[in-house]
């Protein structure tokens, strides 16, 4: 099974959720992910990677 890396980008954060946009397919419907998953530092604006089942702080 492959795993292959994607990049996101924090668009709006709300309470416990985090509304995230591919950086290869921009006019795709926001992905909504549990800030739990995250890494702690993020903001809007933020760039992540997920890899592996993990998201990493690109920025």
């Amino acid at each position: 099974m492959m795993f292959e890396a994607i990049e996101y980008i924090v668009h709006s954060i709300d309470g416990d959720y985090a509304h995230l946009s591919r950086v290869d397919k921009p006019d795709e419907e926001l992905k909504l992910v549990a800030r739990a998953l995250l890494p702690d530092m993020i903001r809007e604006g933020s760039h992540l990677q997920y890899e592996m089942l993990q998201y990493t702080l690109l920025d």
